[in-house]
């Protein structure tokens, strides 16, 4: 049960986490309550690999 109660936390902090990130970084704006927040989560995005669109429309042609 306490495992359970565990897991369930973790993916709420993920959850909003997420939002967060969609609602003030991913748009430019700063997180108002926590702007130190807002810039790891920009730094986090910017050390994952991504495709960029135009790899993605090489991709779909091939």
């Amino acid at each position: 049960m306490l495992t359970l109660v565990i897991i369930m936390a973790a993916i709420l902090v993920l959850c909003g986490l997420v939002l967060t990130y969609v609602a003030f970084p991913h748009r430019g704006a700063q997180v108002p309550a926590a702007p130190w927040l807002g810039d790891a989560m920009s730094r986090a995005v910017d050390a994952v690999p991504t495709l960029d669109e135009e790899a993605a429309d090489q991709a779909r042609r091939r």
